[in-house]
């Protein structure tokens, strides 16, 4: 695994050239982000081109939803979906540890009609959404959604050519993917006491991008030291996951994280963006040698899915009972990233 410096700061890295025609300037981008990936394992970017109005409506729509009542959430609780869409409510979430943050959650992904042939055959993270009724939460969402998947999309391109590859590297990958959209509320909490290590964890998929609407996000750099990541005005947070940590063999890496407990009540969207359910990660020969020999490959879908049942109640529950089964090879909660080296 590449070293972790001791990092006290985050850059942030203007990623406009990706939406132009300049070669040069895209690499030059490229070289950053895979530099800022190398060494931190996140990032700000900035120049993403979404206007401002399309998150103030998300900010809006969620504020509107998670304002009712415990009962009209339940209506579309997680746990009566068959693909994991969905309210969470608090207590609902997991980490390794078995720690419980205080938080409540509206999860969704790309919503595919009823009649997906992914879905009908019972894939666990393909198919409809769960959607309030609520008027113009559905278009808000949907909106933001798109807007900063295709950002995802242009990052993704951007590290195929950071690892060598050509730039539509990644889009055979990327026709349908689980990459899951997370609307999520930190009440206020005037008791909150902060306590090490609670909640830490990597994510799952090649990266996320993340708007919050105050502090309270901390990263593990090098030393063991937590540096806050505060919101940028404009701009997205960027974390590698899992997979793209794994398909370098390391050299990028999937760094822990957490939501320091703060009484100020808090907003935030990440959108874990990931590849096609049935996609086989490995790592890249270009990243294999004798001092560094290939980790075991894992299907994407069942990755994500497996360390999802770990972590929600309701799906640890079908565990028990038998009636849900983890994918052949499944790795435990935090094996990757900066927990699997040195523990929170």
């Amino acid at each position: 695994m590449a070293g972790l410096t001791s990092f006290s700061e985050v850059p942030n890295i203007d990623i406009a050239p990706l939406f132009g025609a300049d070669p040069a300037a895209k690499a030059a981008v490229a070289g950053e982000l895979a530099g800022a990936a190398s060494d931190i394992g996140f990032m700000y970017v900035s120049g993403t081109g979404i206007d401002e109005r399309v998150f103030a409506e998300l900010l809006g729509a969620a504020k509107r939803f998670f304002a009712g009542s415990l009962e009209t959430k339940m209506r579309t609780y997680i746990g009566n979906s068959t693909n994991h869409r969905g309210y969470v409510p608090e207590g609902e979430e997991v980490f390794a540890g078995m720690s419980a943050d205080r938080k409540e959650a509206f999860d969704l992904c790309r919503d595919l009609p009823a009649d997906d042939p992914d879905y009908l055959a019972g894939n666990p993270l393909l198919g409809p959404n769960q959607w309030p009724d609520l008027p113009g939460f559905e278009d808000a969402v949907a909106d933001y959604y798109q807007q900063v998947f295709d950002v995802g999309v242009a990052l993704m391109r951007a590290f195929a050519v950071a690892i060598g590859e050509a730039e539509d590297f990644f889009d055979r990958h990327v026709t349908k993917p689980p990459s899951q959209l997370r609307l999520i509320h930190y009440p206020f909490d005037e008791s909150a006491e902060d306590r090490p290590g609670i909640g830490a964890h990597t994510d799952y998929e090649c990266l996320t991008l993340l708007r919050g609407t105050a502090p309270g996000l901390e990263v593990l750099n090098g030393a063991g030291r937590w540096i806050d990541v505060p919101p940028v005005p404009g701009a997205y947070v960027v974390n590698i996951g899992d997979m793209l940590e794994l398909l370098t063999n390391g050299r990028f890496v999937a760094t822990t994280h957490r939501v320091r407990k703060v009484a100020q009540e808090r907003y935030a969207f990440p959108l874990f963006f990931t590849v096609d359910y049935d996609t086989v990660v490995a790592p890249l020969p270009a990243f294999v040698d004798a001092d560094t020999p290939a980790r075991p490959a894992l299907r994407a879908g069942e990755h994500l899915f497996a360390q999802t049942a770990q972590s929600f109640r309701y799906l640890r529950t079908r565990m028990a009972d038998g009636t849900l089964v983890l994918p052949e090879g499944s790795v435990e909660l935090s094996s990757f990233g900066h927990t699997a080296v040195q523990p929170a």
